[in-house]
């Protein structure tokens, strides 16, 4: 008879979250986009979308109360309920950013979303490639920073460098 190691010994294998884990605690909702997370192909690109989707959707239909001052306020208050969110979802998950929590891509392109309005479909769509594109390619100096900042402040960080680095390149490209 083989004796195995006991559990503490092994290595701890990241879990694969589904709608059970998500609904198992408020942090765990919001840290994966109410379920875009748990897309199995490019779940990162799923929350912005949805985070596109409605900020769309609240804008057009509620434009009395989705001002850009709220939306700012909203960005804000996303942006720090969004560190104990995914900081509290890292640690259940067992990786401090785990490809299912898209709440800071949420919060970054509702950001990239609010300094280029008012625009038209073509611009939010190139808008949303190029935050997505520097989001997952992370450049310098937004891979540096995910380096040094982990947990819940790193997570939502990087991706408003990312949001901040796709401004810098809209309004370049606007500029020229």
């Amino acid at each position: 008879m083989t004796t195995s190691a006991p559990d503490a010994l092994l290595p701890r294998r990241p879990r694969r979250p589904d709608a059970r884990f998500m609904l198992s605690h408020p942090a765990h909702l919001l840290a994966l986009g109410f379920g875009s997370g748990l897309s199995r192909v490019m779940p990162g690109t799923m929350g912005t979308l949805l985070g596109w989707l409605c900020f769309h959707a609240f804008s057009v239909r509620w434009p009395q109360v989705f001002t850009p001052l709220t939306w700012g306020l909203l960005i804000v208050a996303g942006f720090i309920v969004g560190i104990w969110a995914c900081d509290r979802t890292g640690q259940a998950l067992g990786v401090p950013d785990h490809g299912s929590m898209v709440w800071d891509e949420i919060v970054a392109i509702w950001l990239v979303l609010l300094l280029i309005a008012p625009t038209d479909f073509a611009s939010e769509l190139i808008a949303v490639l190029l935050f997505r594109t520097l989001d997952m390619a992370k450049p310098p100096p937004i891979r540096q920073f995910e380096r040094r900042f982990k947990r819940g402040f790193g997570v939502m960080a990087d991706d408003i460098l990312a949001a901040f680095f796709t401004l810098l390149a809209l309004a370049l490209w606007r500029f020229l």
